[in-house]
């Protein structure tokens, strides 16, 4: 099957959950979520559940846990760091089953392109658990619009599409 079938085997609206991990964002303040939202409503997919949870790795883990199984996508925003308070890889990857690896070597490769060396500080990454696509991207609003129009907006509906398979 090529790329066009692939492309039209894709599923055409995809459920998804948005979570901003920040100990300071707001609502207000929110813009890699609110860019998100605003992505995927465009490209005609739905927003079941959008939150803001501190970068606490039970508190994210929970969040997670809860849409996993449920829905076709979750995508964090934030916590992808090294800093010590960065902790959504390491509280969701133990949820998943499968990983991505492409995500996250494809991401950084682009983001490399736009901001050079700081690329290699980005644990962002994916993975699948229990059949829902989970995405962790940075917390920068153009880290997320890079990952979104680049990477997950293209490739959205055949993940799904794969995962019912």
């Amino acid at each position: 099957m090529g790329l066009s079938e692939h492309r039209r085997a894709a599923v055409g609206v995809v459920y998804c959950a948005v979570v901003t991990v920040s100990d300071t964002r707001t609502e207000a303040t929110d813009r890699s979520g609110r860019a998100i939202v605003e992505l995927l409503e465009a490209a005609g997919h739905r927003i079941e559940s959008k939150a803001i949870v501190r970068d606490e790795p039970e508190q994210v883990r929970t969040i997670v846990g809860a849409h996993v199984g449920r829905l076709d996508a979750v995508i964090v925003t934030g916590g992808t760091g090294i800093s010590s308070r960065d902790t959504t890889c390491d509280a969701v990857e133990p949820l998943l089953t499968r990983r991505l690896e492409g995500f996250g070597e494809l991401f950084r490769v682009l983001s490399y392109q736009e901001i050079g060396s700081a690329a290699m500080l980005s644990r962002a990454s994916a993975g699948i658990a229990q059949g829902t696509v989970v995405f962790m991207l940075p917390g920068s609003e153009n880290a997320v619009r890079l990952a979104m129009t680049q990477l997950i907006l293209p490739e959205l509906g055949h993940i799904v599409h794969e995962l019912k398979k």
